[in-house]
């Protein structure tokens, strides 16, 4: 894995950009149902970084999803840029595919697998 000490990223149309500094505290792929449907796909991944190395540039809309959860979006383009958790109000949790280069984070685990769609098979890491 590179150096991941300062990544940045953006929306679909750039009026979203995020500045996210220090390594991320947990990457994950998420097979969850909320997940699929807010992104339009079989699963997405998220990276969770503390609030206070989190700087926006452009105000995110929200909306809250669910109980407890909210749900982070560009206004303009729509995309879906984090999701944050009452249980966990100091962190929040970005998309890995807005990064400028989402091949500088390595996903750590699957979460909620056990709601992985049938004809998903996701692709296992390489054997050195």
């Amino acid at each position: 894995m590179t150096d991941t000490s300062l990544l940045t990223g953006h929306c679909l149309c750039g009026a979203i950009r995020f500045t996210a500094k220090g390594p991320p505290l947990w990457i994950a792929h998420c097979h969850c149902d909320s997940c699929r449907r807010a992104t339009a796909s079989p699963m997405t991944t998220f990276f969770a970084v503390p609030n206070t190395g989190l700087t926006w540039h452009g105000r995110p809309a929200s909306y809250a999803s669910s109980k407890g959860v909210t749900r982070g979006f560009c206004a303009t383009c729509g995309s879906p840029v984090f999701y944050r958790y009452e249980d966990k109000l100091d962190e929040t949790h970005l998309y890995a595919a807005l990064l400028e280069d989402p091949s500088r984070i390595k996903p750590e685990r699957h979460d909620f697998l056990g709601e992985r769609l049938a004809w998903f098979h996701p692709i296992p890491d390489p054997q050195p």
